[in-house]
Order: C-alpha cells, then sequence, then structure tokens
C-alpha cells in the first residue's frame, strides 16, 4: 500500500446496507426467514448483525423459522468458528 494511502478497516456500514440482507430471496425451498439470516451471517460483522437482527424482528420474520431438516439457524452454523457470537445475538433477541 503506498504511504499516501489510508487503509480503512472496519468502516461503519448504513441501515439501509443492512436492511438490503431482508430482500434477498431463496432459490431453493429453504424458509425465506432462515435464507435471509444466513446471508447476513455470511455478509455482516457481528454487530452489524444484531442491527440486522432487529430490522429482521421489526419486519415480522421468525427468527426460530427451521428448514424441512427442522435446522433453525443456530442448528445451521454451531460448528462454524465464528459462529459463537452470531448464536449469541440470536439467543438474546429471542
Amino acid at each position: 500500500m503506498r504511504k499516501d494511502k489510508k487503509q480503512v478497516i472496519g468502516d461503519e456500514i448504513s441501515d439501509d446496507y443492512v436492511k438490503a440482507f431482508l430482500r434477498f430471496e431463496p432459490a431453493d425451498d429453504t424458509p425465506p426467514a432462515l435464507h435471509k439470516l444466513v446471508k447476513a451471517y455470511r455478509g455482516l460483522r457481528a454487530h452489524d448483525f444484531e442491527r440486522f437482527v432487529g430490522f429482521f424482528k421489526q419486519a415480522g420474520f421468525d427468527l426460530g423459522t427451521q428448514d424441512a431438516h427442522g435446522h433453525d439457524f443456530i442448528a445451521l452454523v454451531k460448528d462454524q468458528r465464528n459462529a459463537a457470537e452470531y448464536i449469541e445475538i440470536i439467543q438474546a433477541a429471542r
């Protein structure tokens, strides 16, 4: 990186950007609410995901939505290395 360029890490993102994850729709039989949660988990930092969960609930989506196999968001991500903080956010929001 050039000396005159400042490295930017962790810029704040807008509410509109966070809310954009509410528009994602599944291409398969995954319930839309579950799909939105997983997309937000994959695309947002934990503190932004926490904001997303507030918007998610405000929009009337269910945090406990399950897929056809009975897996909810926590069951789908619990084995992933960085999932603990996201799981805590979901549990606190329930």
